[in-house]
């Protein structure tokens, strides 16, 4: 991870998946679905109506994770030792082994997602989202760790990316107990489009500068600069928000109108409460549709 490409590819994924996260938010918005549990029926009920079941978030990061970990690996001539072979032994490699520690917190994740949507009879919300914080609480001392030696421009461009990391652990780990709360998913897709575009800022500031000259460490203009950067990301990045939110609404009351009330014919106005309070309404239903004849035959002579 240490090199341009160790940088980007994470960011470039952060950012597709916080687009991800923004459409289904948007989507959640505009049809006053729940965040979790989404009401519109599947888009095909034939042998491959299965497809649309797939948590492709938890897909997405086991494969984007396994060939973070595989190029890690790869980068490192002799392989990745952890001690060498002199008296006294030395720790090897820390920030690489630091950097393959968080990818594969990041394949743990996806397997977690995929096992919690399609593997156990019921979705487990507090499992995935109780991975999700211990990952990055354990991301959030991978990298405190990290800016041990950085100086200058390299220190300041870690510190903000701990510092969105710091905000989204807040948010997560409020998230435990609102899951389907939507200012928290909203600030979480927002985060994560900030964190995958600052990485992949880092990359182009650290290792290939838009000017070809490297960035001066002892140059109190580059350093203020990358703060000034980084205010235009959060920028940039709130107007994306704001620009999938009216792409989707456009999309979803011209192209498909129909798409709310087929959703809402499949799925009852109670189908988005999982679990035994779902079932309990059910019975009181039937319960109710039972007592009707009786009290009818009563009533008359």
């Amino acid at each position: 991870m240490g090199n341009f490409i160790g940088h980007v590819y994470p960011g470039l994924f952060l950012v597709l998946y916080g687009l991800y996260q923004a459409t289904v938010v948007s989507k959640a918005v505009i049809f006053n679905e729940s965040l979790l549990y989404s009401s519109c029926p599947p888009r095909s009920k034939g042998r491959w109506a299965w497809l649309w079941k797939i948590s492709y978030g938890g897909v997405s990061k086991m494969v984007t994770g396994s060939l973070l970990i595989a190029y890690e690996i790869s980068c490192i001539r002799g392989g990745l030792v952890l001690m060498n072979r002199e008296l006294p032994p030395r720790f090897m490699y820390p920030k690489e082994w630091q950097h393959l520690t968080m990818f594969i917190l990041l394949t743990l994740n996806g397997c977690i997602d995929f096992v919690s949507e399609n593997v156990l009879p019921q979705r487990c919300v507090v499992l995935e989202k109780g991975a999700l914080v211990l990952t990055f609480y354990e991301l959030l001392l991978l990298l405190v760790s990290h800016i041990k030696d950085l100086v200058g421009v390299e220190l300041q461009v870690h510190f903000l990316l701990i510092l969105v990391v710091f905000l989204l652990i807040l948010v997560l780990t409020a998230e435990l107990w609102a899951p389907d709360m939507f200012h928290l998913r909203l600030i979480e897709t927002f985060l994560f489009l900030m964190m995958g575009s600052w990485l992949m800022q880092a990359g182009f500031i650290l290792y290939r500068p838009i000017s070809s000259y490297p960035w001066q460490d002892d140059d109190i203009s580059d350093i203020m600069f990358v703060t000034t950067f980084f205010c235009w990301h959060v920028i940039i990045n709130a107007s994306c928000l704001l620009g999938v939110y009216g792409f989707s609404s456009f999309w979803h009351h011209c192209y498909s109108p129909n798409l709310k009330l087929m959703g809402s014919k499949e799925a009852p106005y109670h189908a988005r409460i999982p679990g035994p309070l779902y079932k309990l309404l059910q019975e009181v239903e039937e319960s109710e549709k039972d007592d009707q004849p009786l009290l009818l035959s009563k009533i008359s002579p």
